[in-house]
């Protein structure tokens, strides 16, 4: 029998050997493999460009983020944020990994494209730029996003291998953010990319997203000139403006409108999330790990433009939320406010403790601060609270108060700058006395608080604010002690009646960097880690 296996095999190996039209490295007939993808047809490098945006954000990334400050908290100890904002992480915290790997991942995919895109066939040069541009952009997107969190990273631009991975050293800071800024000024001034898009494209990236993300670049490293120069020109040159409604910007019906630079793109059934089931009260199906905290809510003036901690505001303790900014309505659910549900009905929500399903300290189910989020609310879910809504990453209003914020910096906001930036914002929101649209006639130190906290008030819970408080160099100030739920006004556990959440650490000479991964410095020991690490 043995010896009729080896004539057989040997039979067969003379007959392989002989053929001319058989090659090992032959690619399958049946599907796309690594051989054939790049050369087959010109939709290659389409799909593989898709593939770069699903990596670029997500609704849970963006919303977690605000219990790393002081807008939110989430009492879900692990896998998300907690440890982050409460100032207890370590080397080896999960959600600091998988923001490393979802990056880095990203950038794979981004330069799988760019050392790709030479070996699609049929593809026009006009084309070819625009997805080199979309490739670019979305890289420099995640390279931002990791130096802003860890400081200097690994830095390539080449698809490498699991070997060349284990040796990989920190790339400077300085060395990333001047390689992106290059990658975005060959983008904009080679106009890769056009102003807009057909609605067969919805969710790319535009040239007023590459000048945006630049923008944000300059913000974060404090280069005010630069800020007002790039969102001066998406003011002039740009066709974005103020959707009418601050909250139906963020409902479903309206996505894609024109304030609307950049968002993530969610669609119903075929990718969804279920943020809702995170943020909502247990009368609407939630279970509220993430919940707005006190010091959002009074950080939001009052309607005729003064601070509730202003003598002459009119704030009364008894009746916080009479005569506030409307925005707050829009973000924060608190006694007395409601849901407008798909059939047009309302659900009015009861925070106060002890009262019906939702009241403070009802259940565990219900929120740790007294307040559930109403942003991102989509009353067209599906079961599940399962949703298709998109989470916006960059709009027009961000521009005006980056703008504005640059002016301030630079001592040159006046009224001409207020009223193109700040005012506009305000009457969107529903202001309408004088006292809070028109400008403030104060020093600039005051001007630059004014601009601060218009931006905490008009973009909270969409993931912006832990940028803000690494950068403005605050956090220490914000995260460090007690954060706060309502008012119950025990003397128990609380502060002058304000329930004690969370008693939070920042220590500045640590946290305004991540560590660098255990898990990463374990596989490549040219991984240095930062400092008191």
């Amino acid at each position: 029998m043995n010896n009729k296996i080896k004539l057989l095999l040997v039979t067969s190996c003379l007959s392989l050997s002989m053929s001319s039209c058989i090659d090992l490295e032959t690619a399958p007939y049946d599907r796309k493999t690594d051989l054939t993808f790049w050369t087959e047809d010109s939709l290659s490098a389409y799909e593989a460009l898709n593939t770069c945006y699903l990596n670029l954000a997500t609704m849970d990334e963006q919303m977690w983020s605000e219990c790393m400050t002081d807008n939110a908290y989430t009492k879900q100890p692990s896998a998300y944020t907690q440890s982050i904002g409460n100032g207890t992480y370590s080397t080896a915290d999960s959600y600091i990994l998988s923001v490393w790997d979802t990056k880095y991942a990203g950038i794979r995919q981004c330069n799988e494209v760019l050392n790709n895109i030479d070996k699609v066939s049929r593809l026009s040069e006009s084309l070819k730029n625009r997805y080199i541009g979309e490739a670019k952009f979305i890289r420099a997107y995640h390279y931002y996003e990791l130096y802003t969190k860890f400081g200097d990273v690994p830095y390539f631009t080449n698809v490498i291998t699991v070997a060349e991975s284990k040796e990989l050293a920190r790339t400077p800071k300085s060395e990333i953010v001047t390689n992106i800024l290059a990658d975005l000024d060959e983008i904009i001034n080679n106009n890769y990319l056009p102003n807009s898009y057909g609605s067969n494209d919805k969710g790319r990236a535009a040239k007023w997203a590459a000048m945006a993300l630049e923008a944000k670049i300059y913000l974060f490293e404090g280069n005010w000139q630069k800020v007002k120069e790039l969102t001066s020109e998406i003011m002039n040159k740009g066709s974005f403006s103020l959707y009418p409604s601050y909250s139906g910007l963020f409902e479903i019906s309206s996505e894609g409108n024109s304030e609307v630079i950049l968002d993530a793109q969610y669609r119903p059934v075929s990718r969804e999330h279920n943020i809702m089931y995170s943020f909502l009260p247990p009368s609407m199906g939630g279970y509220s790990q993430l919940s707005p905290l006190q010091e959002l809510v009074d950080s939001y003036i009052m309607l005729n433009g003064k601070n509730i901690k202003d003598a002459q505001s009119g704030y009364d303790e008894n009746n916080p939320y009479r005569d506030r900014d409307p925005r707050l309505a829009a973000t924060v659910m608190y006694t007395g406010n409601s849901y407008t549900l798909a059939d047009g009905s309302t659900k009015i929500i009861n925070c106060a403790p002890g009262q019906g399903q939702d009241g403070y300290g009802v259940t565990s189910d219900c929120s740790a601060t007294g307040y559930y989020v109403k942003k991102y609310w989509d009353k067209t879910y599906r079961q599940s609270l399962l949703s298709g809504l998109n989470p916006i990453l960059i709009r027009y209003a961000d521009i005006l108060l980056m703008n504005a914020e640059a002016n301030a910096e630079l001592g040159q906001l006046d009224a001409s700058i207020w009223n193109a930036t700040i005012r506009p914002i305000r009457e969107r929101a529903g202001f309408t006395q004088a006292s809070a649209l028109d400008f403030p006639s104060t020093s600039k130190n005051q001007l630059i608080q004014i601009v601060r906290n218009e931006r905490r008030s008009e973009l909270a819970m969409e993931g912006l604010r832990h940028k803000d408080i690494m950068r403005w160099k605050i956090a220490e100030q914000v995260l460090n002690g007690y954060c706060h739920g309502i008012k119950t006004g025990e003397a128990i556990g609380t502060d002058n009646g304000y329930v004690r959440v969370e008693n939070r650490q920042f220590d500045a000479q640590k946290h305004y960097l991540w560590p660098i991964p255990q898990h990463e410095r374990d596989l490549d020991a040219n991984l240095t880690q930062n400092s008191n690490w």
